[in-house]
């Protein structure tokens, strides 16, 4: 019985899970970083860099647009029925665009006096608004270069890792002297997996950049028009005075 138990147990198919032997991917990231030399490991960490700083800005500008758009509802709801700007806009978020460009109208107005009043108050109140919008128009943008950046260049990065695997596969077939796989399996999964990480960070941040543009562009319209509403109301209330 004793033998019986012995011949069962010494069966490969009867071996216990602590006994199995667990097979690793030889060829997968973290061999990449275990055999990697510092070239191959300084090009995977500008890689996760990239990767990290599209994503955060990716999620920034997200929640900065989203702020946005609540103030415009705000606006849209209350700016226009109050009984004036100025009352109006200390209703309005201190941080939202809207208010900024209510208060650079305004400040434009009363400021037409002295050397200011040889220009045409519709000129220059024209002129203060425009300044207000361009500059809401270059804060919603800041950001969206890095992710034109590395949209465009990751692709390259992950390509010169992938040269610099092949030079390794072809260094080990010419000290061998035979192109066997296990001598080029592994510089050339190397290649491969770096060519594989340079698109997946530059798909999501070129992605990223157009939906942002969009949205950005949407919102514009908006200040925009609530540029050229206030323009109109500051131009009736100034003929009226």
């Amino acid at each position: 019985m004793g033998t019986s138990v012995a011949v069962l147990t010494s069966l490969p198919g009867l071996a216990s899970a602590q006994e199995v032997a667990v097979v690793t991917n030889p060829y997968g990231i973290q061999a990449l970083w275990a055999e990697g030399d510092m070239i191959a490991k300084s090009t995977l960490l500008i890689l996760v860099a990239m990767s990290m700083a599209s994503w955060y800005m990716i999620v920034t500008k997200l929640l900065a647009q989203s702020r946005a758009s609540k103030q415009t509802q705000a606006v849209q709801d209350n700016f226009w029925s109050g009984g004036s700007i100025r009352a109006s806009a200390d209703l309005l978020d201190p941080q939202s665009p809207y208010r900024f460009i209510a208060e650079k109208g305004l400040e434009g107005a009363s400021k037409h006096d002295g050397l200011l009043g040889a220009i045409d108050f519709n000129t220059w109140v024209t002129m203060s608004i425009q300044r207000a919008m361009a500059n809401v128009q270059s804060r919603m943008q800041d950001g969206l270069a890095l992710l034109a950046t590395v949209g465009s260049t990751a692709p390259f990065v992950g390509l010169f890792g992938t040269v610099w695997g092949i030079y390794h596969a072809l260094v080990k077939i010419g000290m061998s002297g035979q192109a066997s796989i296990d001598k080029v399996a592994g510089p050339v999964g190397e290649a491969l997996i770096m060519t594989a990480i340079g698109l997946a960070v530059a798909v999501p941040a070129v992605l990223g950049y157009n939906w942002l543009v969009r949205r950005n562009k949407l919102t514009m319209e908006v200040v925009q028009a609530f540029g050229n509403d206030l323009h109109a109301v500051l131009l009736a209330t100034a003929n009226k005075a």
